[in-house]
């Protein structure tokens, strides 16, 4: 499943999207990340041990959702992504994603380096979706 161009191009702007997931128990979990998009795979870093990361080992499943809000209703636009997901530890893989996030987002190298085996990407493969306003 691929994005049309025009929900790329608003994805790629995004500097802060949610990501959900879903628990042991059922009960969803919900976080801002930021994303990085790299032809039709999404990625975003993580601490190895977090909640969102102990979901995506149990189920490979994500939803993550990019919007923009206006008071102008007419305008309101966003796209929700349902994909699979591959968690990337370490490896050629990671330093590739590590240096383009490092890019994107300066603050991660000074603030919240993302040490191999410590931080986890995560690779999000697009299965669904659904937009509006595009």
């Amino acid at each position: 499943m691929r994005l049309k161009r025009t929900e790329r191009e608003f994805v790629s702007l995004q500097r802060v999207c949610r990501v959900a997931t879903v628990g042991a128990d059922g009960r969803p979990h919900n976080v801002p990340v930021c994303p990085l998009m790299v032809a039709d795979k999404l990625y975003f870093a993580s601490e190895a041990t977090a909640v969102k990361v102990r979901n995506l080992e149990r189920t490979g499943q994500i939803a993550i959702a990019f919007d923009e809000y206006t008071e102008v209703w007419s305008s309101l636009r966003g796209v929700l992504v349902w994909g699979t997901v591959r968690l990337i530890e370490a490896g050629p893989v990671f330093r590739r994603v590590r240096r383009l996030l490092y890019q994107r987002y300066p603050q991660y190298e000074e603030q919240a380096a993302l040490e191999e085996r410590e931080a986890v990407l995560v690779e999000i493969t697009p299965t669904r979706k659904f937009s509006w306003s595009f």
